[in-house]
């Protein structure tokens, strides 16, 4: 199916690895300009380089998502210099371990603050430009705002209530002609789970298990992500909003393990 998205203007946060980086690439083959934001400058830079090169329009705001001026700022610069607003996708956010017993207040607080709290204020902030040209907004969830699995409780806590802003924007929204959906994936080979503390012989031992915990016997790549992302955001997807989907392998099928 060929997406088109020329003439689109996207705002893509974690933009800098991972599934919010393979969506940049995809918006970008598809002609969409972007404004991407993420915490690693030099990976948002050599982004915006390659996109650059294929002829593309393509700026970039290094900050931490969970600043409310930064937020407000990037939305700012982006009404600036492009004027206009189609796409909203909310890759930006964390995973850690941890129980009911174990997790910190504070660690559940910041938790909420990057996987929940930016995603609402930044869905406030983008609405005067995506009322204006009818876009729509796509939020990078996980299985575990659907299912639950012990061992991650504020990670997927945080997970459904983007699951469950998801739907009640999408209902509130709809008269004003925006749509928003959400993807919901299993265990993806990003850096998330690095990045939570895992050192790389324990990676290496957590996918290998995963492989066993999701019916096809393997685990998602960024760029399969990115693809449903990009049928979400297109006029190919114009009557769905309200959606989250599993896009995991079938592991929202199995009982936890």
């Amino acid at each position: 199916m060929q997406i088109e998205l020329k003439g689109k203007v996207g705002l893509i946060t974690g933009a800098s690895s991972g599934i919010g980086q393979a969506t940049a690439l995809r918006f970008a083959q598809s002609g969409a300009r972007l404004m991407l934001t993420g915490r690693d400058l030099k990976s948002l830079e050599s982004l915006k380089r390659k996109i650059n090169s294929d002829g593309v329009k393509c700026s970039i705001e290094s900050g931490d998502i969970t600043d409310m001026d930064f937020r407000q700022e990037l939305i700012r610069s982006l009404e600036n210099q492009f004027g206009q607003l189609d796409i909203l996708v909310n890759v930006a956010g964390i995973i850690a371990t941890g129980t009911i017993e174990t997790t910190k207040l504070e660690d559940f607080d910041h938790m909420m603050d990057i996987n929940l709290r930016s995603v609402f204020h930044l869905i406030q902030l983008s609405l005067p430009l995506l009322i204006k040209s009818k876009g729509n907004i796509v939020n990078v969830s996980s299985i575990t705002g659907l299912r639950s699995f012990p061992g991650i409780l504020s990670y997927s806590v945080s997970k459904a209530g983007v699951d469950q802003l998801t739907r009640v924007a999408a209902l509130e929204l709809a008269e004003m002609g925006v749509r928003v959906n959400a993807v919901n994936p299993g265990v993806v080979e990003t850096n998330l789970h690095k990045r939570s503390g895992f050192d790389q012989k324990a990676y290496e031992n957590f996918l290998m298990h995963s492989q066993t915990t999701h019916p096809l016997g393997r685990v998602g790549q960024p760029d399969e992500i990115a693809r449903l992302i990009t049928f979400l955001v297109s006029d190919n997807a114009g009557w769905i909003t309200g959606l989250t989907t599993h896009i995991d392998g079938g592991r929202h099928l199995t009982c936890a393990r």
